[in-house]
């Protein structure tokens, strides 16, 4: 995510508190939860679980419909009383343990009529949907006529006029659970992110023999109106060429498309991706398939060629651990937004926007979905993309940069310098490729850094081609090599290589080590002039502890790690039964892949540094812990950063839990260590450290020219040394000095930390009887069509 489509905000009413504590009495009403979407995406059973365990939490009943909109007309059996419990053990399952299905009946009013009955009679007047377009403009349909039905029922005799008083309205929200990511207004969809993870397993795999054997191969991935799901394969696995549905390739691609193979054979890859969206089609609207491509490539240039078509392996699997906490962040907005409508409340769908979880209106979001199957059935492909939002347009762009825009003949004589610093992490390889690579297409020439502040003293620095850097986004680690060393005391050494390699800027790719070193070599500029050029710190580190930055290119691969270990973990105890599991996490003194794994894991608590907690803390845990093994979940989990407390260490707790759990329960200790720092990227990570890579040079770029004074390259304004990095809805580059104040230095983290709000629903979903949540970001309702949007036929 990039930017989002938004454009202003409704006031929220005055009788909406913005800084709430829910207590299991301070509501009451009922919720009902349901999907309505014949395929499901992964990741849904975690909004199923937050949904059931907030509505519960504010004390509303909370009821399942089993198999989507028909279980809601047949009723019965079909709509059961949700328990805690009852949602337990399911985050790590894919599907829907509540089952979905297509219903033609709902489409009739005598389906809708059965439908609100069953709803009357049990008192429920608020819905919680689950799916796609189709189902949330049903929802919505069913809302709108709401009270028509009322009067239907009660002249027929078969509801009084005392319950339909009681039901006089009914309030609905949606979530949008697809894996095509192909509604608009959200920046992801639940189940998109694990559907990627299940591509780039495959990818990864396809990948090792294609190179192998010389082949090249196409895939053909999901997504018959949307291409995102094959443009961010293409940008995490570095294809040669991909096709999607909003932006069909132009008149005579046939013959583009092996020209950029060969090109591709001739710069020494020993392989081609092509990466095929299944509603793939040419500027006339035919579709284009992989035997299409397949026959094409090897019949005009002879090359060995394989397709595969991956189909629906990319719907199940376990869920990643973006799906699970995305699932959970909005099945617990959902629930808020549903016991603070008023009848006068749009229906609005819960989205996801940058790091934030917002309400937009349905129907504006479904009708500007549905303008981008209107733009592209009237050919206008250029408005298809646009409408699909900032964050695809971004990625498409990005995309093309890469893959098809060839290096110019005329170089620009400047020399941009790559270094990683700190300890390694996935995705650092994939931003020095898009770095390299688009530095090359700028002209410029690219330095490869090895082995951190150490190397750029001791000259080990080379030029780096656009070959070398073939197939890195997929590799773990540091290509380059990484220390944990600060320029220091060899400042003097650096800035005399600095001249003699004639660098005429910096990316600094890293932790809370390369924000503390390009601190330190601004500060030097005042001694030192060959330091004064553009240099940019791109935050990478499993810490997520870089400030200026709410992500770091890492963070999410070690997420994932740690969740999927919790697992199994989880899996061992509720096979033994009655057991608690201590889990230590990396992090130094930041929180943030303890709270976020606690979350993606179902934990029962996640100890960390930024949230102080002493043995009155401690003791009521346990006694949480105690009660819990009274119930059919006879498991505990629990968390703990790895500095979180100096005299509350991970064996401290050990023992303490040990102990005061005799009789009840038995406990085993973890310490997860430099696992977390390894494996394969996630899709994420190769994503943003892709765009992340781009985005430097092409302000590096433009900073150059700011900087060309006098037949020379001079930057001394503290806007010349910046930290690229997300923050809310935008990637954003900030002034390195600027970012003194909001820095903790001791610690090694930012004073301010966004994930700190996720910290209730954590304690939330755990059962806690009493948690203080701020609400203030997330209770008010944006627009997402633009005054100056487009809509359907490209007019206002």
């Amino acid at each position: 995510p990039d930017t989002s489509p938004i454009e202003h905000c409704i006031p929220v009413p005055a009788n909406i508190k913005q800084h709430r504590t829910f207590k299991t009495t301070c509501a009451g009403g009922t919720v009902s939860v349901m999907f309505k979407q014949p395929f499901c995406a992964t990741g849904m059973n975690a909004a199923v679980r937050a949904t059931v365990r907030m509505g519960i939490y504010t004390g509303a009943k909370v009821y399942f419909v089993h198999e989507g909109y028909q279980g809601l007309v047949d009723g019965g059996d079909n709509i059961k009383l949700a328990t805690w419990e009852s949602v337990s053990m399911m985050l790590h399952l894919g599907g829907t343990v509540i089952g979905s299905a297509r219903c033609m009946d709902f489409k009739e009013k005598w389906g809708r009529l059965k439908a609100a009955c069953n709803l009357v009679k049990l008192g429920i007047t608020n819905l919680c949907v689950i799916g796609g377009d189709g189902s949330l403009t049903g929802a919505n349909q069913f809302r709108t006529e709401w009270s028509e039905l009322l009067a239907d029922l009660t002249k027929e005799g078969k509801i009084s006029a005392e319950e339909a008083k009681r039901s006089s309205h009914l309030n609905i929200v949606g979530m949008v659970g697809s894996i095509d990511n192909d509604f608009c207004g959200t920046d992801m969809t639940i189940g998109t992110d694990s559907a990627l993870h299940r591509i780039i397993e495959v990818v990864d795999s396809i990948t090792t023999t294609a190179q192998s054997h010389q082949r090249t191969f196409i895939l053909e991935v999901m997504g018959r109106h949307c291409g995102y799901l094959a443009l961010v394969t293409a940008l995490a696995c570095g294809a040669d060429w991909v096709f999607i549905p909003e932006m069909p390739p132009e008149e005579n691609w046939e013959e583009h498309l092996c020209k950029r193979l060969i090109a591709q054979r001739g710069r020494g890859s020993r392989l081609n991706v092509i990466i095929l969206a299944e509603g793939a089609q040419d500027r006339n609207q035919k579709p284009i398939t992989c035997d299409q491509v397949k026959n094409l490539v090897s019949k005009k240039l002879g090359f060995d060629t394989r397709s595969t078509i991956l189909g629906h392996v990319q719907r199940g699997g376990t869920p990643s651990a973006f799906d699970r906490i995305l699932g959970s962040r909005m099945g617990v907005e959902a629930v808020m937004a549903l016991l603070e409508a008023t009848p006068e409340t749009p229906a609005c769908v819960v989205s996801l926007s940058g790091n934030m979880a917002i309400r937009l209106p349905l129907m504006e979001c479904v009708q500007v979905t549905k303008d981008v199957t209107v733009a592209m059935t009237e050919g206008r492909f250029e408005d298809a993309v646009k409408l699909r939002g900032k964050s695809f347009q971004n990625n498409w762009d990005t995309y093309k940069m890469l893959a098809h825009v060839t290096p110019p003949e005329m170089k620009s004589n400047i020399n941009i310098a790559i270094i990683n610093v700190g300890a390694p992490c996935a995705g650092m390889n994939a931003a020095v490729r898009a770095a390299v690579r688009v530095g090359i297409i700028q002209g410029h020439q690219m330095l490869a850094v090895h082995d951190g502040f150490d190397g750029l003293a001791n000259g080990q620095i080379e030029p780096i081609i656009w070959a070398q850097v073939g197939g890195w986004t997929g590799k773990g680690g540091s290509n380059l090599g990484t220390k944990r060393h600060l320029p220091g005391k060899n400042i003097e050494q650096i800035s005399l290589n600095i001249t003699k390699f004639n660098i005429h800027s910096l990316i600094i790719i890293g932790g809370f080590e390369a924000y503390l070193g390009g601190l330190e070599l601004v500060t030097a500029r005042e001694m030192y002039e060959e330091l004064c050029i553009p240099m940019v710190v791109i935050p990478a580190t499993v810490s997520n502890n870089v400030p200026g930055s709410d992500f770091s290119i890492g963070a999410d691969t070690a997420l994932n790690t740690i969740t999927m270990t919790c697992d199994r973990i989880k899996q061992s105890a509720a096979g033994t039964k009655r057991r608690v599991f201590i889990i230590e996490t990396m992090g130094g003194y930041c929180g943030y892949l303890a709270t976020m794994a606690g979350l993606s894991s179902g934990a029962d608590d996640a100890y960390i540094y930024e949230e102080p907690f002493h043995i009155r803390d401690l003791e009521l845990n346990v006694e949480h812990l105690i009660e819990k093994m009274k119930t059919s979940v006879k498991r505990g989990l629990i968390l703990r950063n790895s500095n979180a407390n100096e005299n509350y260490t991970t064996q401290f707790l050990y023992n303490l839990y040990s102990e005061e759990g005799k009789g009840t329960f038995d406990c085993r200790m973890n310490v997860l260590g430099h696992m977390q720092q390894g494996g394969t990227p996630t899709p994420f990570d190769r994503n943003f450290g892709t765009k992340m890579g781009s985005k430097s040079v092409l302000w590096l770029t433009d900073k150059l020219k700011e900087c060309y004074r006098h037949g020379r390259i001079f930057a001394n304004m503290p806007d010349s040394a910046c930290v690229l990095g997300m923050k809310k809805r935008s990637l954003v580059f900030q002034p390195l000095a600027s970012l003194k104040d909001d820095t903790d230095f001791e610690h090694r983290i930012p004073k301010t930390e966004w994930w700190l709000r996720l910290r209730p629903i954590l304690k939330i979903l755990a059962k806690y009887d009493t948690v203080e949540m701020d609400t203030s970001e997330v209770a008010a309702m944006e627009h997402v069509i633009k005054k100056t949007g487009l809509v359907k036929g490209g007019k206002m």
